[in-house]
């Protein structure tokens, strides 16, 4: 067991409890970039140890009805043997030279994506008319939606051949592309849904990796120790509580996490990262000005829609 790494689990599972981020695109960088395991193993023992973490906070929401089932199980039929494609894919790819450079480059370009994909999500709650910092209390029920069936299972189809090959997509990637599809979703509901759906994919993914990968039972266990309980604390939270801060914290963290792992040099991953800290909430506060000046008033500096009550119109 390492001590070092079930704090870095802890840490990541209250991300992934509290956000629905996947803890790939968390804990598999910390594992390559910190921690210097090698690709291959730190993939396969964090898609193992998802498999425990993402039912501790898929019960919290599931008991508080922030999960669509009827979308999960549309999810699940492109997601789950798309996952376990995606494992075997790696273990055949593997023999080639360069693969190692090559994967990381692959995690790198699905964490860039995955930070595009957490701002164009804020995006869209701030043109809905959200608030900055979030949705507030999450509603008893979820909203009634027509599941959009082929779409929503090619969406599970790409999210689980991520997780497959770079241990990164079921929250990141799906969350995002799931808000574009399902705008009536409250971020609660998107998160509850998701981790609900991830459980089948990392159990596919799973097994894939432990048949065809490199899992290192010591390494999942210390990520365990920690990223059970955290991503239960996050869930408790989040089935209650906004989570956009730490949402677009995270975008910045994810995009100096990618650009890394594709090459980029250090003095360029702090430039960039220091003008996306520095110049992105500017840039935010005005886009709000923009877009906060029509269909609502504004108390306190929030965006209130007058024909529906505060609960129901906070953003992400």
């Amino acid at each position: 067991m390492d001590v070092g790494i079930a704090l870095a689990g802890l840490l990541v599972g209250i991300v992934v409890g509290l956000t629905g981020m996947g803890g790939g695109a968390l804990m598999t960088p910390v594992l390559v970039l910190f921690f210097k395991v090698d690709a291959l193993t730190a993939i396969s023992s964090d898609v193992v140890s998802s498999l425990f973490m993402k039912p501790a906070g898929a019960v919290v929401h599931i008991v508080r009805k922030t999960a669509n089932l009827q979308l999960v199980l549309w999810l699940c039929l492109g997601s789950v043997p798309a996952a376990f494609l995606g494992a075997m894919t790696v273990d055949h790819l593997k023999g080639i030279a360069g693969f190692e450079q090559t994967l990381l480059a692959l995690l790198g370009a699905a964490l860039l994506l995955a930070s595009g994909g957490l701002i164009i999500r804020a995006w869209f709650q701030m043109t809905r008319k959200r608030t900055l910092w979030g949705e507030g209390a999450a509603p008893a029920s979820s909203p009634d939606i027509e599941v959009r069936k082929l779409p929503t299972v090619l969406l599970g189809a790409l999210g689980g051949l991520m997780v497959g090959l770079t241990s990164v997509g079921a929250g990141s990637l799906i969350l995002t592309l799931l808000l574009v599809l399902y705008p009536r979703l409250k971020p609660s509901q998107l998160v509850g849904t998701d981790l609900v759906q991830a459980i089948p994919l990392v159990a596919a993914a799973s097994v894939g990796h432990l048949i065809y990968g490199q899992v290192s039972l010591g390494l999942t266990g210390s990520m365990l120790l920690g990223a059970i309980p955290g991503a239960f604390l996050g869930a408790q939270i989040s089935s209650r509580a906004p989570g956009g801060v730490i949402r677009r914290a995270l975008a910045i963290l994810l995009m100096a996490s990618g650009l890394k792992l594709v090459g980029v040099p250090t003095v360029g991953v702090l430039v960039i990262t220091g003008a996306a800290v520095a110049l992105g909430p500017v840039a935010w506060a005005l886009l709000r000005r923009r877009y906060s000046g029509s269909g609502g008033t504004r108390s306190r500096g929030r965006d209130v829609d007058q024909d529906r009550p505060t609960a129901e119109v906070n953003g992400p």
